[in-house]
Parts: structure tokens; C-alpha cells; sequence
């Protein structure tokens, strides 16, 4: 069974924490020392990043980490290398968050076949429209066992979130608002009437909440109708003020 869906299945009461960072930060070879270090720490998924010039969704943080990482050589075959042999430790569920144009130059099927020779369980591609996902791109994922993650706003119609809900096969990426990555403030009150809305609808797949999560408040605010979230810019500040020995700390503030 795919690693997502045995994670999502094992305890449904449990509320999910997964965290993305950008791979090839801070430092090139940090990206499976990170993937360790989280693992260890009791982290239930990872979305390792693949950094790109023109990163629409991601707010500073992200945008600088992945510059960053651009400068200092990280592809998507280094990336691919350095993963090489990462099952051989880590064994929580593991997805790929990435623009098309360069899983595109890449080769779509070729970039498929990789993950899964390193044990990549999703895709996260916030460009990639449903419709070109089902019309050109579906039989490939299958093929692959690579679970596609679909994202869904404050905004997104209830018609639309049920056309995502049924294409999905794992969890739908339920962002917490229409801006970009990284906020600074809590959520409010629309937020938390967001969450409660899409929690009634009865959709088959769960929901895991991103942008906006910091803390254990927020992680908490984030979860209680829903179930897990994702922490992205917090933890990429972590990063850029500990370095990677400060991870577990991190975690242990969260939950």
C-alpha cells in the first residue's frame, strides 16, 4: 500500500503533522541529514520542496530558501541522487512539492519512474490543473503509484472541492488562504468557518490544512475540525536560526 494512504489509515483520530522544507537548504547535502532528523523527531509526513525560480505560492521564506538552494546547484538530479538510497532509513510517507515547467523539462514519465525507484509516495504540483492532471498525466501517476495532492482555497467552490475530492486518492491540501506562504498572524474567524464548511461536506479524503501554521496554537487551530497540517515557512526559519540540530526542539513545540 502506498506509504500515504497506510499513514492516513493507521490512526484516523490522530492529527497529522507533516513539514516541507526546500531541498538543498540550507546547505546542499542537507536533504536526507533533514529527513532523519525529522523522522526521529515523530513527524508523520515530509514535502521536500524542489526549488524553483518562479515559485508563485511561496512567500518570502520560501522563495529565499529556494534562491538559495538554486545557487548553490540543487536540481532535480542531485535531488534525485541524493535520495538514492533514502529507504534504507526512512520510512515515513515522503512527496515532492514542485512547480510543472520543471518536472516538464525533466520528462513527466521519467520523473515519475525516478520517484518511485526512491520511494516518492506524492506529487504536490499547485500548477498542474486538474482537468491536464486527468486528461494527460493520470494513467502515468497510477503507473507509478505516486499519489497527486490537489490544493483547495477559501474560495474554491464546493463544486469544485467535490470534482478535487473525487479525482483524489489520498488527502487534499487545504490552504488556509488566499494568500501566500508564510503569514504572521493566527487565523480568524473566516478561516475557522472555512475549516468547519469543508469539514461538513462528507468528503471521502481527509484534509491537511497548509500556510499559516507556526506554532502549536496555530497547529491546534488548524486541526480541530480537519485532520493534520503542514508547516513550511516556520520551520524554514528554524532552519536559517538552528540549523538542523534544532529540529527536534521544533517539533516538540508543535505537538
Amino acid at each position: 500500500m502506498n506509504r500515504i494512504k497506510q499513514k492516513l489509515q493507521e490512526n484516523p483520530s490522530k492529527k497529522l503533522l507533516s513539514i516541507y522544507f526546500t531541498a538543498g537548504y540550507p546547505e546542499p547535502e542537507d536533504t536526507v541529514s533533514i529527513l532523519l532528523e525529522l523522522q526521529n523527531s515523530g513527524v508523520d509526513m515530509v514535502e521536500i520542496g524542489l526549488p524553483f525560480s518562479d515559485p508563485l505560492a511561496d512567500g518570502p521564506v520560501i522563495q529565499r530558501s529556494s534562491e538559495a538552494a538554486l545557487k548553490s546547484g540543487m536540481t532535480t538530479t542531485r535531488l534525485f541522487n541524493q535520495l538514492e538510497n533514502n529507504r534504507e532509513a526512512i520510512d515515513i510517507p515522503l512527496l515532492i512539492m514542485g512547480y510543472f515547467n520543471p518536472i516538464l523539462q525533466y520528462g513527466v514519465e521519467k520523473f515519475c519512474r525516478k520517484c518511485s525507484e526512491i520511494g516518492i509516495d506524492g506529487l504536490i504540483i499547485p500548477d498542474l490543473p486538474l482537468e491536464e492532471y486527468q486528461l494527460q498525466y493520470k494513467e502515468i501517476f497510477q503507473q507509478y503509484d505516486l499519489l497527486p495532492v490537489f490544493l483547495i482555497t477559501p474560495q474554491t467552490s464546493e463544486e469544485r472541492i467535490k470534482e478535487i475530492d473525487s479525482a483524489s486518492d489520498g488527502f487534499i491540501y487545504m490552504v488556509s488562504t488566499a494568500a501566500v506562504t508564510g503569514g504572521k498572524k493566527g487565523f480568524g474567524e473566516e478561516q475557522k468557518k472555512y475549516f468547519h464548511r469543508v469539514s461538513k461536506m462528507g468528503l471521502k479524503n481527509p484534509l491537511i490544512v497548509g500556510f499559516g501554521i507556526k506554532d502549536r496554537e496555530t497547529f491546534q487551530q488548524a486541526t480541530a475540525e480537519t485532520n493534520g497540517a503542514i508547516i513550511g515557512s516556520a520551520f524554514i526559519k528554524q532552519l536559517n536560526d538552528h540549523g538542523t540540530s534544532g529540529i527536534s526542539n521544533f517539533i516538540k513545540t508543535i505537538r
